[in-house]
């Protein structure tokens, strides 16, 4: 997986094969099926690269169909739907070896303004406070450390909490919740800032490819279980994301995530994205797979 700013720029630069038609490249990785977060970005930059300015995406609803191969790349066939005058819609399949492995319609908005309100930002420990991912990941015996550190090196997560016992969420309204602090880690990018740019499209893909990462593990808080865990086979298959106002994914965002419900070897979760300074900037939702296996 990428493991710099520049790495991931990279990723997310897709190449036009043809109208309408593009290819994605592939991370080195040792995952077993694509990151369901990397094809997600990849098909919102593909929708984006066929809209004109000043249109920007506002919200994508996606399904995932079949495992994606790491070894090809995957090319994004895009179609147009509608183009109005203040909206336009695109639909995007990925495809590997003949075959859809994921689907995505996304809506572009001329930016505007409006009716303007949003959900107050919880109150919690500051990124500098909070525990790093990997630290968590140690002390709860979670996996390879290592491993961890190697395919997500391009992002920097620390643990806010959650609602298990000691988890430092008391929540009785919620009983599966997690909060963690997120952005693209700092590392030399391709002009040597460390930093994505300034293209609004990068952010909104960067933190696309990051959003699926976290999210369905929300719905494991309360069963004492984890993402990856034997007994569990696990998989996410759909996601949506809406996005309310610019932000930087290179800038520390509170991602706060509960899961309201989770029933017939399937989770819900819904995240929330705050800035440092309390600016609710995206919602997220998304149902995945949680089956115990006998």
């Amino acid at each position: 997986m990428p493991t710099s700013v520049g790495e991931l720029i990279e990723l997310l630069d897709l190449e036009a094969i043809d109208v309408n038609l593009f290819r994605g490249t592939q991370p080195d990785t040792r995952l077993q099926r694509v990151f369901g977060g990397q094809v997600a970005a990849q098909a919102l930059v593909a929708g984006a690269r066929t809209v004109a300015d000043p249109l920007v995406v506002h919200s994508l609803h996606s399904y995932f169909l079949r495992p994606g191969d790491t070894a090809v790349p995957i090319v994004y066939d895009v179609e147009r739907i509608r183009d109005g005058r203040s909206f336009s819609a695109r639909r995007i399949a990925a495809r590997q070896h003949g075959r859809a492995i994921y689907y995505m319609t996304a809506s572009f908005q001329v930016p505007e303004d409006g009716l303007d309100h949003q959900d107050v930002m919880p109150v919690v420990s500051a990124p500098e406070d909070s525990l790093d991912l990997s630290e968590l990941f140690r002390s709860r015996s979670l996996g390879s450390v290592a491993e961890w550190l190697r395919e997500w090196a391009v992002l920097e997560l620390r643990y806010v909490g959650d609602t298990r016992p000691g988890g430092g969420i008391p929540s009785s309204d919620h009983p599966s919740q997690s909060r963690l602090w997120i952005r693209v880690s700092p590392s030399p990018g391709s002009d040597g800032s460390g930093k994505l740019g300034d293209e609004r499209l990068l952010h909104q893909a960067a933190f696309t490819y990051a959003s699926d990462m976290t999210l369905l593990g929300t719905a494991l808080v309360p069963h004492g279980l984890h993402i990856g865990h034997p007994k569990l086979q696990s998989a996410s298959l759909d996601h949506t994301i809406w996005f309310h106002r610019p932000f930087r994914a290179d800038e520390w965002l509170l991602y706060d995530q509960v899961s309201p419900s989770a029933s017939g070897g399937r989770g819900l979760a819904i995240g929330r994205l705050f800035t440092l300074d309390g600016v609710l900037v995206a919602s997220v939702a998304q149902e995945g797979l949680i089956r115990l296996r006998s």
